[in-house]
């Protein structure tokens, strides 16, 4: 509405009628330059832009030829930081510290006093020295500053300036300035606490993202064991690779885990974890082998909403996840070519970007990875990345296989029945001696989980309190080794192919599912198939 009254004395109708249709002028413009803050996409960018549109229109609309909004940061420093001028006028730079420049100015404007300067450099104080160089460099003739604050606190202040000549700064004109610049202050601070809000409420929602993942992995970390009662041995051979863990826990070291199927490599991961500055959080894994290559990479670094099709939602990757815990990577040899660049790169600088993402994420994730492939063979024959074999590869432990280990069967047999029995309510009252004789000298290509697999079977058949194992799916016992003498590489393989040979012409070459070779073996189907692979066991056609 109009503020100006139907008649003032002294002015006649058409000098009236001019001064009410500049007035409405004005509150026409007013109205359109907050309409268009009202639509404009509530980000501080967008709002700075229609700010700076705003100050070349009053500039148009009041006959000035510069216009500013400065703003009074927490320090108490006065910077531009919106800033228009007519064609030939130099605007006001942004950013640029007005308290060194002109100290006066500035704090006058921080203690809330407007300035009213209708001719340069007359009005000044003795003290604005600078002030008065300032304004004959520039061709500064006159200058009207008002403070605007948010609260009971000046935030910002709206500056004009006249160049071409002198300019008399009338209330009226005074009063039309101080409310635009107000509705320009207003409009800053909502955006930028809109933008505050949304980043807060984006951090909210990432940590419940993260939450609720954390709470998966917890779930399945309460159901392995950890610390150092979780390996216990009489082999030598495994409990160096125990001290050797226990070395490397402390520090951030990547630790390549090598050692063949069902050696208890994650269950040596979470012990390294377990005795880790990091244990506080869940350790967080991925097997590699188990996803195709199109899902690996957003399971390993995430995806945006929309990345492809079906991504119908965000998704933290597992590095996300990982930040400032443990990740195990199993079957890291199983990573696709494609994908190790970016494996290498989140290994050596710490950075990535989700699928369909352009902002880099940093994270600090302390890695463990392990194969059952020789990753130094897969190098050499193109299928496995040099630079990120090294990069794994930083302190490799090997972990011996069952039959280099045959000592700890006994133990391992008596804590697989305790388990067990307190799950299937058949207790088991001893071991035959003919089975633990049997079970020592079996080569057991699938180590510990072929072993758990066995005497599982084997107590579900027990009815007299004696676990008797029978070992059908066996190759031909061989005798027990004397102290000390080790067995060729090319015999132990020899029995692995008889093995999985037998076990598959039984199964009738089905690999998968209930009752399958791998079911049999004790073995991840993916698994056994690489190891056929790697053997040169084919099908008869």
């Amino acid at each position: 509405m109009s503020t100006v009254p139907a008649s003032e004395p002294g002015l006649g109708p058409e000098a009236h009628a001019a001064r009410l249709a500049d007035q409405l002028a004005f509150e026409r413009a007013l109205a359109d330059i907050s309409a268009r803050f009202a639509a404009v996409v509530p980000s501080v960018e967008a709002v700075e832009a229609e700010i700076v549109r705003g100050l070349r229109e009053l500039i148009d609309f009041l006959g000035v030829d510069r216009a500013s909004l400065l703003e009074v940061v927490e320090d108490g420093c006065v910077a531009a930081r919106c800033a228009a001028a007519r064609e030939g006028v130099t605007p006001l730079p942004l950013g640029h510290d007005l308290s060194r420049a002109l100290p006066w100015y500035a704090g006058e404007v921080v203690a809330g006093r407007r300035i009213v300067l209708p001719r340069l450099p007359e009005g000044l104080p003795p003290e604005a020295e600078a002030e008065r160089r300032y304004s004959a460099e520039v061709g500064m003739r006159g200058n009207l500053t008002l403070p605007i604050a948010i609260g009971k606190t000046v935030r910002f202040a709206i500056a004009a300036g006249a160049f071409r000549e002198p300019r008399p700064w009338s209330e009226e004109m005074i009063a039309r300035l101080k409310l635009v610049g107000e509705v320009f202050a207003q409009a800053l601070v909502r955006a930028r606490t809109e933008e505050r809000l949304r980043a807060a409420l984006a951090e909210v929602s990432a940590l419940k993202e993260k939450l609720e993942a954390e709470n998966v992995y917890l779930r399945e970390a309460a159901r392995v064991p950890a610390g150092p009662d979780a390996l216990p041995s009489r082999a030598d051979a495994f409990r160096r690779a125990v001290e050797e863990a226990e070395q490397v826990a402390a520090t951030r070291t990547t630790v390549l885990l090598l050692g063949e199927t069902g050696t208890g490599k994650e269950l040596m991961a979470s012990f390294i974890h377990a005795a880790s500055p990091r244990r506080d959080r869940p350790m967080i894994k991925l097997n590699c082998a188990a996803l195709p290559a199109s899902l690996i990479e957003a399971e390993l670094f995430g995806r945006e909403k929309g990345a492809y099709t079906g991504a119908l939602t965000r998704q933290i990757g597992r590095f996300e996840l990982a930040d400032g815990t443990t990740l195990f990577l199993d079957e890291v040899g199983e990573l696709p070519l494609e994908l190790q660049p970016k494996l290498l790169r989140v290994l050596q600088e710490g950075e990535f970007e989700r699928v369909g993402g352009t902002q880099t994420i940093r994270t600090d994730v302390r890695v463990i990875a392990a194969t059952n492939r020789p990753l130094a063979e897969e190098v050499r024959a193109g299928r496995f990345r040099e630079d990120l074999y090294y990069r794994l590869n930083v302190f490799p432990i090997r972990l011996p296989p069952l039959r280099e280990r045959s000592e700890d069967i006994p133990m391992l047999v008596w804590q697989f029945v305790r388990e067990l029995g307190q799950s299937m309510g058949r207790p088991v009252e001893r071991v035959a001696d003919e089975t633990m004789r049997a079970l020592q000298a079996y080569a057991w290509p699938g180590n510990i989980r072929e072993l758990r697999n066995v005497v599982e079977r084997a107590m579900i058949l027990c009815r007299d309190g004696v676990l008797r194992v029978s070992l059908p799916d066996a190759p031909a016992l061989a005798p027990p080794a004397p102290a000390g003498a080790g067995r060729s590489e090319e015999t132990l393989a020899a029995a692995e192919r008889r093995n999985i040979e037998a076990t598959l012409q039984r199964c009738g070459w089905r690999i998968r599912g209930a009752n399958g070779a791998a079911e049999r073996l004790g073995l991840k189907p993916t698994t056994l198939e690489s190891r056929m692979k790697r053997l040169g066991i084919e099908r008869p056609r």
